[in-house]
């Protein structure tokens, strides 16, 4: 567990980065802030770490959610004590819903001065309590080792999640001789023996069955087993909230998505359905419609509840088999399973396939409200986006767009909070942008939604992120205008927003900036955007009747 060789006089700093560096870690966004500048001063000196300086903790900690998403590897944020806390506890709040491995750095008061209300002081146990899947204070050099390798394994393991450490001034600032930790490791579950044939029987008896797929701990490979199960099945197959990109939209056994903006035939299927094989998801409010979809607690399918974290087995749901498995190991697994048989689904696939087509394509041009059509915008992007394009969102009635529309090819490629956190998708393309520069990156944003972290574009200038930010300008916040109509009809308040000039914005930054006011104009504007060689925003102008793709107020 501990290598002796590493043992030699330290700052609590240096012995932060190389538990980092133990760790495989390569990537840090901070904010800085002179409770942690140990730190900040060892990270000058290893060039095997970049690190990423955002203009808003908010933003650094969202960065670092993304990367989590993207890798698989914990995303790592670093932010000063108290203001820097509470404003990057937007991330630890959207990695907690997400199920993303991701750990929070936090600079603390000196032990000395604690429980006196010192200089920006904040308790992060009670804090983060709540919200992460583990918070500590390091209160010992010698420990440091011990706690950064745990935290990794618990950010990683079974379903993963954030965890905060504090890191006090006198802690950080001190010098010790102090043992290296060895690299830690992900514990994950698999599936019994037992488990698989008992799937295979209510299987292989079903006449309507549905995979729904979702969490987080998919990889290529898991990814790729996942689709030889579903193929070799025949069976029809649907994401679970924002995460399109778990399955190849284009393939035939795709069905579509069940989240905000779920199509009535997908929703009546769900319900219609008499097995249900749910793969790392939840099925949290979202995605059962209000537990809707699926009863709770005894669903009226039958129900096979596959899940990393053998805590949420049975917390909602009374599932009629229950499986506690990481996704690498159950997706492994189900590639093996025999081939079902029966072909009693068939026709049920393929009607299934023909609903998602006629849901997700957009009908022709021309029919469109004023403004750009957004309908038509993804299916540009869908026709010229290379496979491995990265889409990007944050919250807003605009993303129902995104997700209806736009047919996600391959895993990693869909940063979307599921925690529905405004302001996410600018920081999350600008991660993907830094850590992949070859990928296509564009990021959808409601006029709203941009506003959250605008600044950040002064971020992907200075690091050269070439992100295409396409910022849906109609004026108001769409998704609460909508539940004011609903709700309190005739009554709309406080919805209507007054907006800079976004080209002007961007061009402030330096970044490449226009605006389109017709469908037409999008290609080529998209083109110039891409060709630009520098971030590049693009401002969409739209009806503001248009709140969702099928209704107008």
């Amino acid at each position: 567990m501990f290598e002796m060789d590493q043992k030699n006089l330290r700052t609590g700093g240096e012995i932060v980065v190389d538990a980092l560096l133990k760790n495989s870690v390569d990537t840090v966004y901070c904010v800085p802030g002179e409770s942690y500048l140990p730190v900040l001063d060892a990270l000058r000196d290893q060039d095997g770490i970049h690190t990423y300086v955002a203009r808003h903790e908010g933003a650094a900690a969202n960065m670092a959610d993304a990367y989590g998403k993207l890798t698989g590897r914990p995303g790592i944020c670093f932010v000063t004590r108290g203001p820097g806390a509470t404003h990057a506890s937007i991330g630890v709040h959207t990695a907690s819903q997400d199920s993303t491995p991701m750990i929070l750095f936090i600079g603390q008061v000196d032990a000395r001065f604690s429980e006196r209300e010192a200089f920006q002081e904040v308790d992060y146990r009670r804090m983060f309590g709540g919200m992460a899947k583990w918070v500590t204070e390091i209160d010992d050099m010698e420990r440091i080792p011990e706690i950064i390798a745990r935290a990794f394994s618990v950010a990683t393991s079974g379903r993963p999640g954030p965890v905060v450490i504090g890191l006090p001034e006198n802690v950080l600032f001190g010098s010790a001789e102090v043992l290296d930790a060895a690299a830690a490791k992900a514990s994950h579950a698999a599936p019994a023996a037992n488990d698989m044939a008992s799937l295979q029987a209510l299987l292989a008896a079903a006449q309507r069955p549905l995979v729904v797929v979702g969490g987080t701990g998919w990889d290529a490979q898991a990814c790729a087993d996942l689709q030889q199960f579903v193929q070799a099945h025949d069976l029809p197959i649907a994401a679970s909230f924002r995460r399109q990109d778990l399955f190849d939209n284009r393939l035939d056994h795709y069905v579509g998505q069940i989240g905000l903006g779920i199509s009535p035939q997908l929703a009546e299927r769900v319900q219609s359905a008499d097995l249900i094989i749910a793969i790392g998801t939840r099925m949290s409010e979202v995605t059962s419609a209000s537990y809707t979809l699926f009863n709770s607690p005894m669903p009226q399918q039958a129900l096979v509840h596959i899940h990393a974290d053998v805590n949420e087995l049975g917390r909602v749901y009374q599932a009629r088999l229950a499986i506690n498995a990481g996704m690498r190991n159950i997706a492994a697994a189900l590639a093996q399973l025999p081939a079902t048989a029966s072909a009693n689904w068939q026709q049920w696939r393929q009607q299934a396939r023909q609903d998602y087509l006629a849901h997700s394509t957009p009908a022709l041009a021309g029919s469109a409200p004023n403004g750009v059509d957004l309908a038509q915008v993804m299916a540009h992007l869908n026709q010229t986006l290379p496979d491995d394009a990265v889409i990007s969102n944050g919250a807003g009635n605009y993303t129902v767009w995104v997700h209806r529309y736009y047919r996600y090819r391959r895993p990693a490629t869909e940063l979307a909070p599921t925690s529905g956190a405004m302001g996410y998708g600018l920081p999350a393309a600008i991660a993907a942008k830094l850590l992949t520069p070859q990928r296509t990156v564009v990021c959808f944003a409601g006029d709203g939604c941009f506003m959250m972290y605008p600044q950040e574009l002064a971020t992907a200038m200075q690091y050269g992120a070439a992100i295409i930010v396409i910022v849906v300008n109609n004026g108001m916040l769409g998704t609460i205008r909508m539940h004011q109509e609903r709700e309190y009809p005739g009554r709309v308040s406080n919805t209507g927003l007054v907006n800079p000039d976004f080209v002007a914005l961007a061009q402030s930054f330096g970044a490449h900036g226009e605006v389109v006011h017709r469908t037409e104009d999008f290609a080529a504007a998209f083109e110039r955007a891409t060709q630009a060689g520098r971030a590049a925003v693009i401002e969409l102008r739209t009806d503001p009747l248009q709140i969702t793709p099928s209704s107008r107020l």
